[in-house]
């Protein structure tokens, strides 16, 4: 279905590929991995013919539809919800905008002498749009954005009153629609709660095209691809398997480079330690010269070409008292509708709370109650002795000052920091070298939230309310920051919808719904368990 061959690709004086070669088969899942920059989102634009090699060729089998959604969705606006979706289903939704047009014209006595004409035309595309299954398309729309966590009111509104992270799904909602041979996916959870997830997981599981995914979710990634491919060093590599899989088989390798290459230095040195020995002596010439020309021949093994991962490690923070969070009899409504009535919730020291719930169950009003950024209209929210907090919104890298670089982000908060140290702390979030220098206004979303974490984690607080905290984060990035939080010895609420997070962090569980509130004394994996879904509104 899709062949790369040999391909090569410079952007200025960055090599992106070096005679890469790539084969994606009709029905395969396949992770596209490798670090920030490496081409991803360019292997994405050579498929869609957006950007063209230096060398080489991208081959894309005869008439072969690709669905490509990308994070730029564009303007949308002046159209449903649903109409939108149907907009942009492809060839049926073109198909379906001329038939309307006919049945017009037929209706239309100004073209009574055209009749003949538009009957027979009329008939041709009432038969393709049966082929493609266009009476159906309004039902399946409203399947995949129901899917997508869209209420029924909601499908009917206006697009144009849409978030961006509504109109990131209802874009991808338009992708899904077509039912393209290819589905090209950038990263299609980032704006998705975790019914929406698990729904997109079993929608994709059962599509009969391709898809080449992008994704910073390992959970789902590894219940989904089928093959990974790294991008190395302008190299495209292959792994049949999962993502876990493929992170112990890169180990593995490296494990036997790195082997082989002490194997060599070692054989080189002692070679090259006899040739220094005797090269002054004539008894010796001929034995010196055959290692030397055996050492010339010899083909060099490099050792692994992995990027030094430096761990995050967290400075204790001081001790609170026992009791962090007190709600006594939370109510709080947003005009008619009650998000709580009565809350009664008590969180203690070093306990990790994941908070559940659908949509609009009020998980960020919880929280944003909880860091006191909003009220309860009755009841009261006590913080516990000792506590200094953190919070992390879902908004926080909009309180960044653009203008200043990450360092400066770093030294205004703490003017009194070493400026070497904080040079390494920030290492340990992605920034190395010359990144520090950047200015906030130029970074990705998924940089200024590194920048963000960074800021509240330098000196960590002893209680940690975080909403959506990995939500553009890279792999590597939540990889340490579980690991950093796993030696935490501080308080955590949070809400996540990365599955691999919450199994990692969480030690209590509070589920919201109609039903109200339930407490499971137990960790995320604990709580799959009693109640036999992940995430409330997950069947």
């Amino acid at each position: 279905m899709l062949r790369i061959d040999n391909l090569s690709l410079r952007h200025g004086s960055q090599i992106l590929f070096v005679d890469a070669s790539l084969t994606v088969f009709r029905g395969e899942k396949v992770g596209l991995v490798g670090p920030n920059g490496a081409g991803k989102s360019t292997v994405f634009r050579l498929i869609m013919g957006e950007d063209e090699p230096d060398a080489g060729q991208v081959i894309v089998e005869k008439r072969t539809v690709i669905g490509h959604f990308s994070q730029q969705v564009g303007e949308m606006s002046g159209r449903s919800v649903l109409e939108e979706v149907m907009a942009g289903a492809g060839e049926v939704s073109d198909v379906r905008h001329e038939l309307h047009a006919l049945e017009l014209a037929l209706a239309d006595p100004d073209q009574a002498d055209q009749l003949d004409t538009l009957i027979e035309r009329f008939g041709e595309v009432q038969a393709r749009f049966d082929d493609l299954d266009g009476y159906a398309l309004e039902a399946r729309a409203r399947e995949i954005l129901a899917g997508l966590s869209f209420r029924p009111d909601a499908v009917d509104g206006d697009v144009g009153r849409l978030s961006g992270g509504w109109k990131m799904r209802v874009a991808l909602a338009r992708i899904l629609l077509m039912r393209p041979d290819l589905l090209l996916l950038d990263e299609p959870t980032n704006h998705l709660d975790i019914e929406s997830i698990v729904w997109l997981e079993r929608f994709l599981r059962d599509f009969d095209g391709a898809v080449v995914l992008v994704s910073h979710d390992r959970e789902f990634m590894n219940r989904l691809v089928t093959k990974i491919v790294e991008i190395d060093e302008g190299a495209l590599n292959s792994c049949t398997g999962d993502y876990d899989f493929y992170e112990r088989q890169r180990a593995l390798a490296d494990q036997h480079q790195e082997a082989q290459h002490a194997r060599q230095q070692a054989m080189l040195a002692k070679e090259e330690a006899f040739i220094a020995r005797f090269k002054a002596r004539a008894s010796h010439a001929s034995q010196v010269q055959s290692r030397v020309k055996k050492l010339d021949k010899i083909d060099k093994i490099e050792p692994p070409r992995r990027r030094k991962v430096i761990k995050m490690e967290l400075r204790q923070p001081p001790r609170s008292g026992d009791d962090v969070v007190k709600l006594t009899g939370v109510h709080k409504a947003y005009g008619p509708l009650v998000i709580y009535d009565g809350l009664d919730f008590l969180v203690r020291r070093r306990e990790r709370w994941c908070v559940m719930g659908v949509n609009g169950a009020g998980k960020s009003t919880l929280l944003k109650m909880i860091a006191g950024a909003s009220a309860p209209d009755a009841g009261t929210v006590d913080i516990g002795a000792s506590v200094r907090m953190g919070y992390f919104a879902q908004h926080a890298m909009e309180i960044l000052k653009p203008t200043l670089t990450v360092l400066e982000t770093l030294e205004s908060a703490y003017p009194t920091a070493n400026g070497t140290a904080l040079r390494t702390y920030l290492g340990t979030f992605g920034f190395s070298g010359d990144d520090v220098d950047k200015r906030v206004d130029i970074l990705s979303g998924g940089e200024k939230a590194r920048v963000v974490l960074a800021e509240m984690l330098y000196d960590p607080p002893n209680l940690l309310v975080l909403d959506e905290p990995t939500n553009h984060l890279d792999l590597d990035t939540k990889a340490r920051l579980v690991e950093a939080l796993a030696d935490f010895e501080g308080t955590l609420v949070f809400v996540s919808h990365d599955r691999h997070f919450l199994r990692a962090v969480s030690t209590r569980v509070l589920e919201l719904g109609p039903e109200g509130p339930h407490v499971y004394p137990g960790t995320y994996p604990e709580y799959i368990a009693a109640t036999g879904h992940e995430a409330p509104g997950v069947n």
